[in-house]
């Protein structure tokens, strides 16, 4: 009587844990950097406790054929930013550290990933 009440018990939770749906995991904190206005002046750009994991394209720059790539990124954030070249994290990578994490305005990007 034991054991079945002990298997049902065991399988009611798994039951549960399966149909709580996961949490999205995002980092924690402000990741900054600056582009190029349509007027051509510099402008700062903010994404807010963003995504980990996956590939976020920087809108002001997504376009090489049309946009000039965004540069002098600060890592805020909780976790590591890698910061690429090229849309859809491609092209050369360059990893910022979390929270003090900062690029000059050499370092040019139009896409990061948060780990």
């Amino acid at each position: 009587m034991r054991l079945r009440n002990t298997a049902f018990a065991a399988l009611g939770a798994l039951a549960l844990v399966l149909a709580v749906p996961a949490s999205a995991s995002a980092a924690q904190g402000r990741f900054e950097y600056t582009y190029a206005g349509l007027d051509g002046s510099p402008r700062i750009a903010v994404l807010d406790d963003p995504v980990s994991g996956e590939c976020l394209t920087v809108p002001e720059a997504a376009d090489p054929g049309s946009s000039s790539p965004a540069h002098s990124p600060r890592n805020r954030t909780d976790a590591f930013a890698t910061v690429y070249t090229e849309p859809d994290c491609t092209g050369d990578s360059f990893t910022l550290r979390p929270f003090t994490g900062r690029g000059s305005e050499r370092l040019k990007l139009r896409s990061v990933r948060f780990s």
